[in-house]
């Protein structure tokens, strides 16, 4: 009898766990560096919403340098998350957006972008990401990312 209680009780708890959906809000810092014609770099900050599943959004702002001239760089990313929930480990993600280059004397531009992500177990509350991508360049970007999940997790 007491293994058939522990056994639905694991049941259950894998039921719920399936059903539910692990939503998060994502607050980044960190540095951004773009090798092209134009290198820029920065330090930028990142705020993204998981609604649930394997999918994230994101926006993210870096001011800093390029060529020597006063610049800012911001990006918008949608973004696939493989495995979300995982609370050791390296979780990995790839992304598609767009991105906007400017600087103080220079005209600005827009591109589409692509890009690579790898962090700290994204079921955990903070850790560390690292991220390669292609858009106006070769950009990298890496930091520290806080995470705020629903009070279930």
């Amino acid at each position: 009898m007491r293994r058939l209680v522990v056994a639905g009780c694991a049941l259950a708890t894998v039921v719920r766990a399936a059903g539910a959906q692990l939503a998060a809000t994502e607050w980044s810092v960190g540095v951004t560096t773009v090798a092209a014609r134009r290198t820029f770099w920065g330090a930028g900050l990142e705020l993204a919403h998981r609604p649930g599943g394997q999918v994230r959004g994101a926006a993210a702002a870096a001011a800093g340098s390029r060529d020597g001239e006063a610049a800012v760089r911001l990006d918008a990313t949608a973004q696939f998350v493989v495995t979300p929930g995982a609370r050791t480990g390296v979780t990995v993600s790839g992304g598609l957006g767009l991105a906007y280059a400017g600087a103080r004397h220079t005209r600005g531009a827009a591109w589409a972008t692509v890009q690579l992500g790898a962090e700290a177990a994204a079921g955990r509350r903070r850790g560390w990401f690292l991220e390669v991508g292609l858009g106006g360049g070769l950009r990298v970007a890496a930091g520290w990312r806080w995470r705020r999940f629903p009070s279930w997790w």
